[in-house]
């Protein structure tokens, strides 16, 4: 390699640290997240700041595995499964992962819709309307360039969760201990909110996400063919994978946090129960001070203005996929009125759920709980496909690969197990 190549191969790995992981890792800060986070941390306190680090390396292998997916076939998930599986099969998956999708997407209308009410005092319907109706906006009509900065640039707006923990004046003994020292009790409730976590932090639409924005890069970069599109230098794998690590431990910092900012104010006070999205951050006000609320408060709006997208999209991908239809931001809405018809209806399903009566924050922790049960067998697919030379050629996954991937399937399909078995015992 000459050392103009190996140049712009470092140039490569910089920029994309500071793209496609930063807003797949701030996507998976996403509503429903947040309000699992903060339960987690009203009802558990410090003691639950171990599962930060613990899912860490879980997030890094669930998310690299899916774009080295995408970067070595040059298609996206469903693609690949429509290729090598039985439509039937197919189907089975899709319904799991867009019911999933669509559900979260609909809790995070909601969550967003309460946490702007704290600003604004508008009616709750008004402002659902608006958040649909503006990101639809942006789907529609933003380019798949201006799509990816603007993620960018809202990816910041977690950073909030940051400030507002050490506005929270947190114990630092009790939170040293509680992150290196993992509590677990073999109960609902608590594998409830562990379950929600997993699920919430390796949800099922980071895999077709991750993999997708992979052939949108290559597709930007003028590769319109599968075949044009198909294989990946090791040097290219290399800066997916930094990319990747990067992105998640930015969203693995921000779950620390605010885990930590619930803990210190919320279960330090009793409340171990929150109700509304709109509690959680105007619990934090009288605790931490207004201005660690209002922190909080704008995370949620910031976000949810990323994932929701994330989800909506992610889902026609892999409905478009399936059914064969041309699919990929990098279309217009003219040639491509399938793709941006799924989306249109999926945003307004979504909408649609926050008219049911259905409690917002109640909402965001069973979703996550739904995320939980649908996330073991995608993982495990996308082990069994990263492992198959028919699909992956000689860049089958190495052995280190190997060994996260298969302990996180089993570390998810553990987890749901786990709360399954509480079910019948209480």
């Amino acid at each position: 390699m000459t050392e103009q190549q190996q140049r712009s191969d470092r140039q490569h790995t910089v920029i994309r640290s500071l793209g496609l992981g930063l807003i797949t890792g701030a996507a998976d800060d996403d509503c429903s997240a947040i309000g699992t986070y903060a339960q987690a941390g009203a009802q558990l306190g410090y003691k639950a700041l171990w599962t930060a680090p613990v899912t860490f390396p879980m997030m890094v292998a669930v998310v690299y595995l899916s774009g080295k997916l995408g970067q070595v076939t040059g298609q996206g998930l469903f693609n690949v499964l429509r290729t090598h599986y039985s439509h039937r099969f197919v189907y089975v998956v899709l319904a799991g992962v867009v019911a999933g999708n669509t559900i979260e997407a609909g809790a995070d209308i909601g969550g967003m819709a309460a946490a702007m009410g704290i600003l604004l005092h508008w009616p709750q319907w008004v402002l659902v309307l608006c958040i649909t109706a503006a990101t639809l906006v942006l789907q529609i009509w933003g380019s798949y360039r201006v799509i990816r900065n603007i993620f960018r640039v809202i990816a910041l707006s977690l950073t909030a969760y940051i400030f507002s923990a050490f506005l929270a004046h947190p114990q630092v003994g009790e939170a040293v201990r509680g992150t290196l020292v993992p509590s677990l009790r073999f109960n609902k409730e608590t594998l409830s909110i562990l379950v929600a976590i997993v699920g919430t932090s390796l949800s099922a639409y980071l895999y077709t996400w991750q993999s997708n924005q992979e052939v949108e890069e290559k597709e930007e970069a003028g590769k319109h063919t599968v075949r044009e599109r198909r294989g990946a230098s090791e040097g290219e794998l290399r800066s997916g994978l930094w990319d990747v690590v990067f992105g998640m431990l930015f969203s693995n910092v921000v779950m620390y946090f605010i885990i930590l900012a619930t803990a210190a104010t919320l279960y330090a006070s009793g409340k171990h129960d929150i109700t509304t999205a709109a509690e959680a951050a105007q619990s934090l006000t009288p605790l931490a001070g207004r201005a660690a609320g209002l922190l909080f408060t704008l995370g949620i709006i910031g976000v949810g203005f990323l994932a929701i997208p994330v989800m909506t999209t992610g889902a026609a991908y892999d409905i478009c996929q399936s059914l064969g239809w041309k699919n990929g931001l990098a279309y217009p809405p003219s040639k491509a009125k399938g793709f941006y018809g799924v989306i249109t209806a999926l945003t307004l399903v979504a909408m649609s759920l926050n008219f049911l009566g259905i409690n917002p924050m109640r909402a965001l922790v069973i979703s996550g709980i739904v995320q939980g049960f649908s996330t073991p067998p995608l993982m495990m697919l996308i082990m069994i496909m990263t492992n198959k030379p028919s699909i992956m050629g000689e860049q089958v996954n190495g052995r280190v690969a190997n060994i996260f991937g298969w302990a996180t399937t089993l570390a998810i399909f553990s987890a749901s197990a786990g709360l399954v078995v509480t079910w019948f015992l209480q």
